[in-house]
């Protein structure tokens, strides 16, 4: 279970890597680099898509009792505000993961504007993921209180 747990943010934060990924590549776009970027923004949806499987998988068996904690301990904003947020914005973070590598999969070194939104996309993506990664620090660290408040 701690695998499941802890593999969650890890492909989030891989995801985010990959996305930075894209985005330095696409600024620097040229024939040389097209498969790099096609790579990467594969990569990104990859590993976005796996964070979302496995924290859903997580929040449907897992959650139930985590919240419960939460709610009964000295932060329970975590849930009420944390992860009401998180649970509607990772959303946009997925949408943007499977949209990457459309946009990347043109010629951007030749187009301006498959560029231009190539680099949106990723650097949106890395916010919006980065924020989601940040929720889940808050909502852990609301079950940590709970329990060290309850000596549980």
């Amino acid at each position: 279970m701690d695998y499941l747990l802890l593999s969650h943010p890890t492909f989030g934060a891989l995801g985010i890597i990959a996305a930075v990924w894209v985005l330095v590549e696409t600024l620097n776009a040229s024939e040389g680099n097209a498969a790099r970027i096609r790579l990467a923004s594969r990569a990104t949806a990859l590993c976005i898509g796996l964070s979302w499987i496995l924290g859903g998988y997580w929040y449907v068996h897992f959650y139930g009792h985590d919240k419960a904690l939460i709610l009964k301990g000295p932060l329970p904003y975590a849930h009420n505000l944390v992860m009401e947020t998180k649970e509607h914005l990772f959303f946009i973070a997925l949408i943007l993961a499977f949209y990457l590598p459309i946009v990347a999969a043109g010629r951007l070194h030749k187009n301006p504007a498959a560029r231009r939104m190539t680099a949106a996309t990723a650097a949106l993506l890395a916010l919006t993921a980065f924020a989601v990664e940040g929720g889940g620090a808050i909502i852990s660290y609301g079950v940590k209180a709970a329990l060290l408040q309850h000596g549980g």
